[in-house]
């Protein structure tokens, strides 16, 4: 990966090795049973935990995006993040936080009255108009993901006629330069391995990863216990910890800046120990 930079509320925070972000659910159903928090002292544990394990960013999401959850009103969204980022803050008041949310009056909300620093947005502006601009305004790094369609939809929209590789970063490619034309400098671009996309095409976005160098930006790779591994290899998401590690570590060598995961310690080892073995 190349070095890169985040400006966090004025602080420039520098990275020369991939970054782990650890992923704290504020939801009742996301898919892997085991990162759910229903609770501030459940989130405060948690952060204690990936924080103490090596986590450089932490995300919060309070709205599952696996096909078929419950549809979450912007309303009680907004009450999870809250406690959420509150029992976080408690914890670490400097650690970077991205809140993961398409709409942006929620992020405008976490970003000036609750304490988050970045946006982490699934649908890559699509599901609310006005995401861009008010990025923009705000002035925080933007976590540009690749979807079509919405969560409910998603997985009836996988036609790529030119191929996944190709049609994907076609599709981010404006989306960037409407990004910095805002005057947005710190994008970090997310392949979105599970929307939109087959298991097959997962699997060759992974092997062609090096290909989203042409956009200039950092790469976030969230794969995380996903179906791609579990269906594969007929196991559950309470099993897939060593297949998670084997694909991030495929994913480090392959160009990854960032990595999304629920098991921070592991996900910490492989980038230390790709880190010593590309130095010797």
């Amino acid at each position: 990966m190349k070095p890169f930079s985040l400006n966090i509320r004025g602080r420039l925070l520098s990275y020369d090795r991939p970054a782990v972000m650890a992923i704290i659910n504020a939801t009742p159903d996301s898919f892997y049973a085991g990162s759910r928090n229903g609770s501030a002292d459940e989130i405060s544990e948690r952060a204690r935990q990936v924080i103490s394990e090596g986590a450089d960013i932490i995300d919060i999401g309070a709205y599952s995006s696996r096909p078929g959850a419950d549809e979450v009103s912007a309303d009680e969204e907004l009450r999870r993040l809250s406690f959420a980022l509150e029992a976080v803050r408690t914890v670490d008041s400097d650690i970077p936080v991205s809140v993961d949310t398409f709409r942006a009056d929620v992020a405008r909300r976490c970003i000036c009255d609750l304490g988050a620093d970045i946006v982490n947005d699934i649908s890559g502006g699509d599901l609310d108009p006005t995401m861009f601009e008010t990025v923009a305004e705000l002035r925080v790094p933007y976590i540009l993901m690749h979807m079509r369609g919405t969560p409910a939809t998603m997985q009836s929209l996988t036609d790529y006629p030119d191929g996944v590789t190709a049609g994907v970063i076609a599709e981010l490619a404006p989306k960037l330069e409407r990004l910095s034309l805002l005057g947005v400098s710190d994008v970090i671009v997310d392949p979105g391995f599970g929307f939109a996309k087959t298991m097959e095409q997962n699997y060759r976005l992974l092997h062609d990863l090096e290909a989203f160098e042409m956009l200039g930006r950092p790469v976030l790779v969230g794969i995380s216990r996903k179906s791609m591994l579990t269906r594969f290899l007929g196991i559950t998401a309470d099993e897939a910890l060593n297949a998670t590690t084997v694909i991030n570590t495929a994913a480090i060598e392959r160009g990854a800046a960032v990595l999304r995961v629920h098991d921070v310690r592991a996900a910490r080892q492989a980038v230390d120990l790709i880190t010593r073995l590309q130095q010797a």
